[in-house]
C-alpha cells in the first residue's frame, strides 16, 4: 500500500464511518493490483491508488452534492490537481457529473468501484468470507435482486465491459485481491 499522508489524512477527516473508510480501501487496493498489473509506472500507479482511496470522500459529508464538493474544493485545496484524477472521480459517478470514464483510469476506477463494494457484501455473507470465495458466488448473488439492492447491477456489467474484460475474470481478479489483503 502507498502511505500518501496527505491523501490518508483527508480520508480520515472527511469520513468518520468504518463501512464507507473499508470501501474506499477495498477499492484503492483492488486498482492498485489493475495498475500493478497493467504493470505502470510507479507515479502512475500511485495515481490509480490515489482513485480509488479518494473517490468517495465527500460521500459521507455531502451526499447531494457528491463528488463534486471533492473534485472542485476539497482535492485541489490539498494540493491533489491532477486533472486525470480529478476527472476519473467524476467520471465514477457519470449520472452526477456527466462525466463519462473515457480514459483508463477512469474506466477501472468505475469498473472496481460498484463490483468491490457488492463483494464485500457476499464475503460478509460467508463464513470465511473471501477466503473460498469463487466466481460463482458471486454471480448468484448478482441475480438475487434484494441482495444489496442499492448496487446497481448495470454498472457492475458496464465496468467489466469498460475494461474490455469479461465478468467472470474480472470478478475473480477481485477475489484474489481481497483474499491477499
Amino acid at each position: 500500500m502507498y502511505e500518501n499522508h496527505a491523501a490518508i489524512s483527508l480520508l480520515e477527516k472527511y469520513i468518520e464511518g468504518d463501512n464507507l473508510r473499508h470501501h474506499c480501501m477495498m477499492v484503492s487496493e483492488a486498482m492498485l493490483a489493475y495498475a500493478t498489473k497493467l504493470i505502470k509506472a510507479a507515479e502512475e500507479t500511485e495515481k490509480w491508488w490515489l482513485s480509488g482511496l479518494l473517490h468517495d470522500l465527500d460521500w459521507e459529508k455531502y451526499p447531494e452534492e457528491h463528488p463534486h464538493i471533492a473534485i472542485d474544493t476539497i482535492l485541489p485545496a490539498a494540493g491533489f490537481t491532477d486533472p486525470e484524477l480529478l476527472n476519473a472521480i467524476a467520471a465514477h459517478a457519470p449520472e452526477r457529473t456527466g462525466v463519462q470514464p473515457e480514459s483508463e483510469l477512469s474506466r477501472y476506477l468505475f469498473a472496481c468501484d460498484e463490483l468491490s463494494g457488492f463483494m464485500h457484501a457476499v464475503s460478509l455473507m460467508r463464513p470465511n468470507g473471501f477466503d473460498d470465495m469463487a466466481v460463482k458466488s458471486v454471480k448468484k448473488k448478482l441475480k438475487d435482486k434484494k441482495f444489496a439492492e442499492n448496487v446497481p447491477r448495470e454498472d457492475i456489467k458496464r465496468g467489466a465491459e469498460l475494461i474490455q474484460t469479461d465478468l467472470d475474470t474480472h470478478i475473480q481478479f477481485l477475489i484474489d485481491v481481497f483474499r491477499k489483503s
